[in-house]
């Protein structure tokens, strides 16, 4: 038989507790400890008065560290006192009234879910039910956002999408890109989802203090963009700019390879950065620049368009992005024309991208990171899941409990 001494030691709960029973299962591999409250009187949860014992609940178990092999739980019939807010149970030291699990057993579970990063592998290495892992996930988040400061400044933003389901089905991530944590997350990426989040998370009185906003062209997150934060400087990410690019370059690729056997296997060729090309590419590469197809224009057009970034000055970026805008029009290739109009569309933004050193790098590999959470977890059906686990894994967050009991 265990000893009722050694687990009180173990336990360490105060002298307000003690451990009258332990009772092993050998067939199920299950300890279980009964504490008692020893006291008369205790504090009532919500006014902290001194309150004579009312009753007590009917027993309750709360899952514990395992014991060598041995599944262990606590259990306790915990006692009620009357104050005058009614009769309360008083708080245990080991957990939370709302939870089956004590504090240490929340800890283990939140460090085995940074390593495994999957939750049916955590809940089998516990040896407990999905729902309980899930449940930790959820309650973890929620401590660590309401452990944020409400007064948290943002100088910076980043706003992506990202696929949810199958189909239309996207998510808004709102992240700082100094830091690359993801700040919060919203289903869908209308206008009115996508203000409701960037106003829940920068409170008004900070709003003037985000500098710059890194965003795609998407219309609903400009124009959330524009109105709740009217001072930031819209930057349009250079990844999404060149990527543009990239996908005219195709385009023109595709129409003129049904003519020209010289373009055959020639897609990465012209999509890859030119320093990253193998022997045998490069070898393709610079034959189908002597050849002056309009593929190679059109990757011409990238290039110079690439060679605007890190202008000096706003002036001077609009004054080289409106030449090359000319030059685009001089090759009358139509993917690329059309590109162009569509940069001089959004000419504030791109010109920001040509100045600020902000840009959506961090987010897009926030997105991979995002993209790993979904192939682990084998989707998510719900979006309350899926942004709790994004949280978790990315959202910087104290996601402990203070307690260690």
């Amino acid at each position: 038989m265990f000893s009722t001494k050694l687990f009180e030691l173990l336990l360490n709960l105060g002298t307000d507790w003690k451990v009258c029973d332990v009772k092993v299962n050998y067939l199920d591999s299950e300890i279980d400890i009964f504490i008692d409250y020893i006291p008369s009187k205790a504090s009532c949860p919500d006014t902290e008065e001194l309150c004579s014992i009312y009753d007590h609940r009917s027993s309750r178990r709360w899952r514990h560290l395992d014991t060598l092999q041995f599944k262990t739980y606590i259990n306790c019939k915990v006692p009620r006192v009357k104050s005058t807010k009614g009769v309360k149970t008083i708080t245990v030291p080991w957990a939370s009234n709302f939870y089956r699990h004590i504090y240490l057993f929340e800890r283990l579970t939140i460090d085995l879910l940074k390593a495994t990063r999957n939750q049916t592998q955590t809940a089998k290495l516990l040896r407990c039910g999905f729902n309980i892992v899930n449940r930790i996930i959820h309650t973890s988040v929620k401590r660590g956002l309401s452990k944020r400061s409400e007064n948290q400044r943002f100088p910076h933003l980043s706003i992506d999408e990202k696929a949810f389901k199958k189909g239309h089905n996207y998510v808004t991530v709102v992240s700082d890109p100094s830091t690359g944590i993801v700040i919060d997350v919203a289903e869908g990426r209308t206008k009115k989802e996508t203000k409701i989040l960037l106003e829940k998370i920068v409170n008004e009185i900070n709003r003037d203090e985000v500098e710059t906003v890194s965003i795609d062209m998407w219309k609903a997150y400009l124009s959330s963009v524009k109105e709740v934060f009217p001072k930031a400087k819209v930057v349009h990410d250079r990844f999404h700019l060149v990527k543009y690019l990239n996908d005219a370059i195709d385009k023109v690729r595709r129409r003129e390879v049904k003519k020209e056997e010289g373009l055959k296997n020639s897609r990465f060729v012209l999509l890859k950065n030119k320093e990253n090309l193998t022997d045998k590419q490069r070898v393709l590469f610079d034959k189908i620049q002597e050849a002056n197809y309009q593929a190679s224009k059109a990757w011409f057009a990238k290039e110079n368009f690439k060679n605007i970034f890190r202008s000096p000055s706003l002036k001077v970026a609009l004054s080289l992005f409106i030449k090359w805008g000319a030059s685009v029009l001089e090759t009358k290739i139509k993917e690329i024309i059309k590109v162009a109009r569509m940069f001089n569309n959004h000419i504030e933004g791109v010109c920001n991208a040509m100045v600020e050193t902000a840009s959506n790098a961090m987010a897009e590999r926030l997105n991979g990171k995002i993209q790993e959470i979904k192939s682990i977890g084998k989707g998510y059906r719900t979006f309350v899941n899926f942004r709790s686990a994004i949280l978790f894994f990315n959202g910087g967050l104290d996601l402990y409990p203070h307690k260690s009991w």
